[in-house]
């Protein structure tokens, strides 16, 4: 049984692999023809490291869920495609079209995510047995909140967003001079608070647009929590660890961002800010939802 689990993991770790090359193929030949500094990792082992970390966390997603077969694969494959693809890609248009990023190279950048949560996790699902239902009760989280208590909730995570972002961004990503040139920012580096109220006058659509991937980035954790049959803390680190990985991409070389000490800003400021943010909207939507709980029970 062991071997057997090692051998069925590790096949899905080279169909990944497989998946993942056949969406890059919606790019190649439309990348900027730049010459970029390599990648902390290979193209070769970064791919296949890659490939393992993700293939893991798909398969804990999968195994933890209460869900089984095309409703596990379509909310696992939605969550999935929000994270790794529309909330990073959001970012791409927002940042590169006017520095390296033509319209079309953007629409193939979301194609390319396409084939991991739409091939990929409807084909684990079934290599862990998790396709058939068996008659079992498929009961997603309970979620009693009344409309008040989710404007609040998810109002108040958007907003948790966009300060873990911000905080992360000026910290962290902001504070390499290679980065600030690279977004055509050639002065000084401002103050804390000098830096904020500059972006809010002259670029207000930025946080606008945070916002709103905040709001995004909360509806994927809840649906994390909606299907878990894990506690809620294994749950946070499941939803973190879902939100964070996907910028581990920055090990590898990239001709759209050649600078290998951007790439590991990046790397170091949405990786943290974004486990962080999942470790703590888990808590914040869980205790929310066990106060309101709570209260309709005591009104019953």
């Amino acid at each position: 049984m062991h071997l057997k689990s090692i051998l069925r993991f590790t096949a899905l770790i080279f169909l990944y692999m497989v998946l993942f090359v056949l969406g890059s193929m919606a790019v190649a030949g439309h990348f900027p023809n730049t010459p970029s500094e390599p990648g902390i990792l290979s193209e070769g082992s970064g791919l296949f490291i890659l490939s393992i970390a993700n293939t893991a966390l798909v398969v804990w997603l999968i195994t933890q869920s209460r869900l089984r077969g095309w409703r596990l694969a379509l909310l696992l494959g939605i969550s999935y495609y929000g994270s790794y693809t529309l909330l990073t890609q959001i970012e791409t248009w927002y940042f590169l079209s006017s520095i390296n990023i033509s319209p079309d190279l953007l629409v193939r950048l979301f194609i390319m995510g396409i084939p991991v949560p739409f091939i990929f996790i409807p084909l684990a699902i079934r290599v862990y047995g998790r396709w058939q239902t068996n008659d079992l009760k498929q009961a997603l989280m309970t979620v009693s909140m009344s409309p008040n208590k989710w404007i609040l909730t998810f109002g108040g995570l958007s907003l948790l967003y966009v300060v873990c972002y911000w905080c992360a961004g000026y910290f962290i990503a902001w504070q390499n001079p290679a980065l600030r040139t690279f977004y055509g920012n050639t002065d000084q580096l401002l103050t804390f608070r000098d830096h904020t109220v500059n972006a809010l006058v002259n670029t207000p659509d930025l946080f606008l647009l945070q916002l709103f991937r905040g709001l995004l980035f909360a509806l994927i954790i809840l649906s994390v929590m909606c299907s878990s049959g894990s506690g809620v803390w294994l749950t946070a680190l499941m939803a973190a660890s879902l939100l964070a990985l996907p910028h581990f991409v920055h090990l590898l070389s990239n001709p759209l961002m050649p600078l290998a000490s951007v790439r590991l800003s990046h790397l170091i400021e949405t990786a943290s800010s974004n486990f962080l943010y999942g470790i703590v909207a888990v808590g914040i939507i869980h205790r929310m939802n066990v106060h309101s709980s709570n209260g309709s029970t005591r009104s019953a």
